[in-house]
């Protein structure tokens, strides 16, 4: 089984890859992505999976790991294996405040234009959906933010539950720090 992590950016997507990995999980990262202050505990990506378009073979390498794949890069997961995915969900105006934020520290003058990326990111969504609607050979867990950061011993055992594996559920509930949940909506 290959595990997948997805999420628009800013959705939780780090936060799931650590709590899997203090479960018991086997990852699949490189940690070339630093920690930093908008991800203070890492990014727990693998750069390899951006060839996912080329080389869609390359995602044999995540077989019995978790693996953290952008949305973008979805549409490019190979058929003929055995999937499970974990997306994650966040409000959009979060998502935003929070890649307004991360700009800001990073010395951008600019914000981010929210109408024209919440229209983006809403068409991306439902062809994501749309795309996941005719894969239904995946096995989706939603998982949003805010309920992870709220209840994150539910959370965790819904994930366990959901890969139906040993993981210790204690241990990821741990992994959650609610004072990271830094940009909030409504």
């Amino acid at each position: 089984m290959i595990t997948i992590v997805s999420g628009l950016p800013r959705s939780g997507t780090s936060l799931m890859m650590q709590m899997l990995a203090a479960g018991g999980m086997p990852l699949l990262t490189d940690f070339e992505r630093k920690a930093d202050i908008d991800n203070p505990r890492g990014y727990c990506e693998w750069e390899p999976i951006k060839l996912l378009p080329k080389e869609p073979n390359r995602i044999d390498e995540a077989e019995g790991k978790a693996v953290k794949v952008i949305t973008q890069l979805l549409l490019s997961l190979p058929p003929g294996r055995n999937y499970k995915l974990i997306f994650m969900e966040r409000p959009l105006p979060e998502v935003l405040a929070s890649q307004d934020e991360m700009l800001k520290r990073r010395g951008s003058t600019q914000s981010v234009n929210h109408a024209l990326l919440t229209s983006a990111f809403r068409d991306h969504m439902r062809e994501v959906v749309a795309w996941l609607e005719r894969r239904t050979e995946i096995p989706v867990c939603r998982m949003g933010y805010r309920k992870v950061l709220s209840d994150p011993s539910n959370s965790a055992k819904a994930v366990r539950d959901f890969l139906d594996l040993e993981l210790n559920v204690e241990a990821m509930a741990r992994e959650v720090d609610p004072s990271l949940y830094r940009n909030r909506s409504g």
